[in-house]
């Protein structure tokens, strides 16, 4: 019979960062980080059944965090200019909660951000950013582990 779930072990996100080349992004509060794969139709004799044949690969995600400096911004945009290059970068996300299994970090590569976010604001609220960016690598540094 399995064991119910232990729900001190839950991972808790307050424990998450964003390390962009190194430098931990504290402002940044919330991480999402997919890889979508696509699949192509094969038609095959002897079934109606369609079969997939694992195809291209496309990974996207969003920061967000509180607004503190324009650096992010700055950097972004190097690529709005005529002979301007698009800025390339690492993140690295960590989960590590003192409750659960383990840690987990995972390292993104070849990182490009999608928007320039060059003002935002509403009177009587904090400033926030939402930053969508896309990557086209990953690897898990440190993987939980149940134990």
């Amino acid at each position: 019979m399995a064991q119910p779930l232990d729900s001190s072990r839950v991972i808790d996100g307050t424990f998450g960062e964003v390390r962009q080349d190194g430098r931990w992004l504290t402002n940044v509060y919330s991480v999402e980080a997919n890889v979508s794969i696509s699949y192509n139709d094969v038609s095959r004799s002897g079934t109606r059944w369609t079969g997939k044949k694992p195809g291209a690969l496309e990974g996207t995600g969003t920061m967000t965090g509180y607004k503190v400096t324009s650096d992010l911004a700055k950097s972004i945009g190097s690529i709005t200019e005529d002979r301007g290059t698009p800025y390339v970068t690492e993140l690295i996300f960590k989960l590590d909660d003192p409750q659960s299994f383990g840690a987990e970090r995972v390292r993104l590569k070849n990182v490009q951000f999608e928007q320039i976010t060059l003002g935002n604001f509403e009177v009587g609220s904090i400033v926030e950013e939402e930053t969508p960016f896309n990557f086209d690598g990953y690897e898990f540094l440190d993987e939980i582990t149940a134990g």
